[in-house]
C-alpha cells in the first residue's frame, strides 16, 4: 500500500532499529481524559488509538509530568511508585503499537510556567532557570545543580517507564517556553554559572537530561527532541542559534522536531491559525537539517498531501508531525497510502479542539464529531431495522445526518431547495483562508455519493412534500439566511450581503465598509485589506467578533488591527454613495467612507419553515441553524448525533 502519487511521503524510514511505515506521524496532543489519580487510562488509550488505527506512523501521547515535586502541570504521571501508572501507560502502548504505529510518550517539565493550581507545589513557588518573580506574583526558585540533578533523573526514570509500559520512543520537550527550553534561551536564561551564558554552557543540562534518559531506558529507545526551531519573539533566539543548538544535542538524539516560537509569546507561531500559509514553519526545519545528521521532523498547519510530497522529495525534512490535521481525520495517513486522498477531511484551522480545552476541559472538533466522545459508543454501527430517512437541507449539518444514516443502513434521501449542496460554507472558496470550509462541503457531497443517498437538488421540503414520502425519520436542517437590516440604501448597486461575496465578488471597491464586526464580517474584512483594499469595519457593540473562539479570537483581533479600520459603537442607519452613516452613542451622525457595503450582521434561523415541518413525520429531529444560528461544529455534532438517533 503505497501511493505512488506520493511515493516519498508513504516510504518507510529505519530509525534505532524500527520502521515507521511512512513519513506521517502523530504530534504530541494532550488527552483531556485524565483521572483525579493522574494516570493514563482506557479513555486516553481510546483517542490515541484512531490515529493508530488511521495509519499514522508514530503516536505521541502528551505530556508526563516527569517530576511532581517541582513541576505542576497539566498532564499526567508516569511512575512506579504510583499505582495504576505502569498499567494506565501500557494500555496506550499497546493501543497504538498494536495498529502498527510506533508507540511514543512526551516527556516534559513546565518550569516557571507551571501550573499552579496543584497544591503539591505549595508556597506560591515554581522552579526555573533563575531567581525572581512571575507575570502573576508567583516566586521563580532558581533550580541549583543539584536540583538539575534531580531533575533529569526524573526525566530518566520516567523514560524508564515507558520502555516497561512498551513504548519505543519518547519525545523529550525543549520547545516552546518550557523549562529545558527556558535554559536553552538567552531571553530566559541569565545565569552566570556552568548552565548560563555560552551556547555550551546553556546547552549542558538538555543534554543532561538526553543522557540521563539514555542511561535508565538503553539503548533500543528512540528518543526525539521537539524544539523551537526559532522562538520568533524579540531577544530568543533565532533559526541560525536552533541550528547550533540542533547541533549540539544530535549525538544524544534519534530524531530532531522542528517546531517554533513560545506558547508565552507566540502561540499563533506554534499553532499556525487560518490566516497563515500551509507549511509555515517548514523553512525552520530545512535549515536545521544543515546542520545534522539524524533525521528532522516538522510540523504546523500541514495537511495537504502534495505539500507533504514536496517537503519530503526536496529534504527540507525527513518527517511529517500533523496533531490537528489528525483530529480533523484520523484516518488521514491511509487515505494517502490507498490513494484516497480526495476522501480526506481538512482541518479548518479554528481552533475549536484548542479552545473547547481552555474552555471546560474537554475535546471537540469541528469536523469530527467522534473527537472527545471515543469511548461513548457513539461510532456508527448498523441500525437493527433499516428506515427511510428524508433530510431536509443539503448543508454541512444536513449531508453530515445523511451520510451517518447511509452508513448506518438506512434509506437516506436529502432535498436542498437550491441549485447546490453546501449551505453557508459554498461562499468560502472566494476566501483563501476559509478555503477548508468550502472543502468541507464537497467532502461531504463526496461521501453521501459514495454511501448512496440520493440527493434531490431544486426541492424545498413542505408538509405535502414530507406525507408524500412517508419516510420513517425526518431531519430537519433547513439553515438560516442572512439578516438584512430595513436601512435606506440597504438594496442599492454598492451592497453586497457577505454570504454572497462568492458570486459578487467582482463589484467590491477598493474602499469598502464593512457593516458588523461579528466572525463572519471581521474575517471577510481580514480578506478584502489582504487584497490591498482600505476596509473600515462597523460594530454597534464595544467589541468585534464575541462569536469567536477564545483561542481564534486574539489572532483575528491582532489581524483586525494590523490590517482595517475598526469603529465600534457605532450604528448604521443609512447607506449612500459615499459610504454608511451612523450614530454614535450620543446621536451623533459619521459617516464611515466608502464605495462598497458588505453587510454582515448576522443570520436568523429559518424557524417557520423548520416549525412547519414539526408534525409531518413519526420521528422529527431539528439541527442546526434553523435551531439557533451558530457554527459548522455544532451543525456536524447534531446532524451525526441525529442520525445515530433513529431507531
Amino acid at each position: 500500500m503505497n501511493n505512488k502519487n506520493f511515493p516519498h511521503l508513504c516510504s518507510p524510514i529505519r530509525i534505532r532499529n524500527v520502521t515507521f511505515r511512512s513519513r506521517m506521524c502523530s504530534a504530541p496532543m494532550g488527552s483531556v481524559d485524565i483521572p483525579a489519580d493522574g494516570c493514563l487510562g482506557r479513555a486516553a488509550a481510546k483517542f490515541y488509538e484512531l490515529r493508530a488505527r488511521g495509519g499514522a506512523a508514530s503516536v505521541t501521547a502528551s505530556e508526563v509530568i516527569v517530576d511532581p515535586a517541582t513541576d505542576g502541570t497539566q498532564g499526567f504521571f508516569l511512575d512506579n511508585s504510583i499505582p495504576g501508572s505502569l498499567q494506565g501507560a501500557a494500555t496506550v502502548a499497546d493501543a497504538i503499537t498494536r495498529h502498527g504505529a510506533v508507540a511514543s510518550i512526551e516527556l516534559n517539565h513546565c518550569g516557571q510556567y507551571a501550573k499552579t493550581y496543584l497544591s503539591h507545589l505549595g508556597n506560591n513557588m515554581v522552579y526555573g532557570p533563575n531567581e525572581g518573580v512571575r507575570e502573576d506574583g508567583m516566586h521563580i526558585h532558581a533550580l541549583t545543580a543539584e536540583e538539575l540533578g534531580q531533575v533529569a533523573a526524573a526525566f530518566g526514570r520516567a523514560a524508564a517507564v515507558a520502555r516497561q509500559a512498551g513504548f519505543q520512543m519518547v519525545t523529550v520537550h525543549m520547545g516552546h517556553g518550557w523549562l529545558l527550553n527556558q535554559f536553552l534561551s538567552p531571553y530566559f536564561n541569565h545565569r552566570t554559572d556552568e548552565y548560563g551564558g555560552s551556547l555550551e554552557n546553556r546547552v549542558r543540562f538538555p543534554r543532561q537530561v538526553l543522557q540521563a534518559i539514555r542511561d535508565a531506558a538503553g539503548p533500543d529507545l528512540i528518543i526525539e527532541v521537539r524544539m523551537s526551531g526559532a522562538e520568533a519573539f524579540d531577544g530568543g533566539y533565532d533559526v541560525a542559534e536552533g541550528g547550533r543548538i540542533a547541533h549540539a544535542i544530535e549525538d544524544l538524539t534519534d530524531i530532531i522536531h522542528v517546531s517554533a516560537g513560545s506558547f508565552k509569546y507566540g502561540f499563533a507561531v506554534t499553532h499556525p491559525p487560518m490566516f497563515s500559509e500551509h507549511g509555515c514553519n517548514v523553512h525552520l526545519a530545512a535549515e536545521i537539517k544543515k546542520h545534522v545528521s539524524v533525521p528532522v521532523a516538522t510540523v504546523g498547519a500541514l495537511n495537504d498531501p502534495a505539500q507533504m510530497e514536496e517537503i519530503i522529495a526536496s529534504g527540507q525534512a525527513d518527517l511529517i508531525m500533523m496533531a490537528r490535521a489528525l483530529l480533523a481525520d484520523p484516518e488521514l495517513p491511509d487515505k494517502v497510502m490507498s490513494g484516497r486522498e480526495e476522501d480526506i477531511t481538512r482541518c479548518l484551522r479554528c481552533f475549536t479542539c484548542m479552545a473547547q480545552r481552555a474552555i471546560d476541559q474537554t475535546r471537540r472538533c469541528a469536523v469530527n464529531p467522534m473527537i472527545g466522545r471515543e469511548q461513548d459508543g457513539l461510532e456508527i454501527v448498523p441500525a437493527r431495522h433499516s428506515r427511510k430517512v428524508l433530510v431536509a437541507g443539503g448543508g454541512v449539518g444536513g449531508m453530515e445526518a445523511a451520510v451517518t444514516a447511509a452508513r448506518r443502513g438506512h434509506k437516506v434521501v436529502l432535498c436542498e431547495k437550491s441549485e447546490r449542496l453546501g449551505g453557508i460554507v459554498n461562499s468560502e472558496w472566494a476566501i483563501p483562508f476559509k478555503y477548508e470550509m468550502y472543502q468541507l462541503g464537497q467532502s461531504l457531497a463526496r461521501q453521501m455519493e459514495q454511501e448512496g443517498v440520493e440527493v434531490r437538488l431544486n426541492t424545498p421540503v413542505t408538509p405535502e412534500y414530507v406525507r408524500k414520502e412517508a419516510p420513517d425519520a425526518l431531519i430537519v436542517a433547513v439553515g438560516s439566511n442572512p439578516i438584512v437590516p430595513p436601512l435606506p440604501g440597504i438594496h442599492g448597486e454598492n451592497v453586497i450581503v457577505v454570504n454572497r461575496y462568492d458570486e459578487e465578488r467582482a463589484r467590491v471597491t477598493d474602499e469598502v465598509v464593512v457593516l458588523g464586526g461579528g466572525l463572519a464580517g471581521c474575517e471577510c474584512a481580514i480578506h478584502l485589506a489582504r487584497e490591498g483594499k482600505s476596509v473600515h469595519v462597523v460594530e454597534m457593540r464595544d467589541q468585534l467578533a464575541p462569536d469567536a473562539n477564545p483561542r481564534h479570537r486574539p489572532i483575528l483581533l491582532d489581524q483586525m488591527a494590523k490590517l482595517t479600520h475598526v469603529h465600534t459603537g457605532l450604528r448604521g442607519v443609512e447607506i449612500t454613495g459615499e459610504g454608511l452613516v451612523c450614530e454614535d452613542k450620543e446621536g451623533k451622525r459619521v459617516l464611515v467612507p466608502g464605495s462598497t457595503v458588505i453587510c454582515a450582521v448576522g443570520q436568523r434561523a429559518n424557524r417557520d419553515e423548520a416549525e412547519a415541518l414539526r408534525d409531518s413525520a413519526p420521528w422529527v429531529r431539528f439541527i442546526g441553524d434553523c435551531v439557533r444560528p451558530s457554527n459548522i461544529t455544532n451543525a456536524v455534532y447534531q446532524g451525526y448525533h441525529a442520525a445515530l438517533d433513529i431507531r
